[in-house]
């Protein structure tokens, strides 16, 4: 029997709010982090991811508290990101409740910390997310070191960025999605930067390129807009889990509605 897919709704928080932006900017309040939380356990979400997005720029950390308070009323697996930057920060959002906890800026920084956390806590619990923005190049001559991929008869790369999309590293996305899988990333947070809150669909060509160079679990997000667009990432890109935030935040699509169209796609569902 094939793997189930996930639906995983998106909870950004800042200052114990739930908010959503479109390309990372302009956010709006989308209502109260718990209350969502649990709205989401009780309607079918598989996951939950929870971002504080402000902790890594603001250069502090997440709010063990809120986690604690989410983690009683939520019953499905739970992972928690923002401003962890050591192994200590790990075992506390664990121990808080979180399942998993996902790296992005301080993984960047210090990779190291990816093998030293994925050796003590296991791999399963060590998500890394990836926050990626298009590159054009005229010529595969004008980015050399770069993995290249033709999309509509023009060169690309895609870019990695951190402190919540705010800082270009100047990384290729896909040779970073290699080499966090390989010191110990069990999973993989695949945010597109240039879809993310536009609802006009997932970049499914950036998540099928990660999905056919690396063999962990790809979690597609950026773009959701209508359950079409999930069953086209699943179907095209072949992405093991959809993350979501807008059209759930707002119940424009709720989660039984998608789950029954993807099921009618002939695609596996827990539902």
């Amino acid at each position: 029997m094939p793997l189930t897919k996930r639906i995983i709704p998106c909870l950004d928080v800042t200052n114990n709010r739930v908010v959503k932006g479109t390309k990372f900017i302009d956010l709006k309040d989308a209502g109260d982090a718990i209350e969502l939380a649990r709205f989401y356990d009780e309607s079918g979400a598989d996951e939950l991811v929870f971002l504080d997005i402000t902790a890594s720029s603001d250069k502090r950390k997440i709010l063990i508290d809120l986690v604690e308070r989410t983690g009683e009323e939520v019953f499905i697996p739970f992972t928690v990101g923002g401003g962890l930057r050591s192994v200590q920060d790990i075992k506390q959002i664990l121990r808080a409740g979180a399942d998993k906890v996902t790296l992005n800026t301080a993984a960047v920084q210090n990779p190291d910390l990816i093998r030293e956390s994925a050796n003590i806590f296991g791999s399963q619990c060590i998500v890394i997310a990836i926050d990626a923005k298009r590159n054009y190049v005229n010529s595969p001559e004008d980015a050399k070191e770069k993995v290249l991929v033709k999309v509509n008869n023009e060169y690309c790369w895609w870019e990695v960025y951190i402190h919540g999309g705010r800082t270009p590293t100047g990384k290729d996305a896909l040779l970073w999605g290699e080499e966090v899988t390989s010191l110990g990333s069990g999973e993989i947070l695949l945010t597109s930067m240039d879809c993310d809150g536009t609802k006009d669909g997932y970049d499914l060509e950036l998540t099928k390129a990660f999905n056919e160079r690396l063999n962990v679990p790809i979690i597609a997000s950026g773009g959701a807009g209508n359950p079409q667009h999930i069953i086209d990432v699943f179907t095209v890109s072949k992405a093991d889990a959809a993350l979501a935030a807008s059209i759930f935040h707002y119940n424009e699509y709720p989660i039984d509605v998608v789950k029954q169209e993807c099921n009618k796609a002939g695609i596996p569902m827990r539902l």
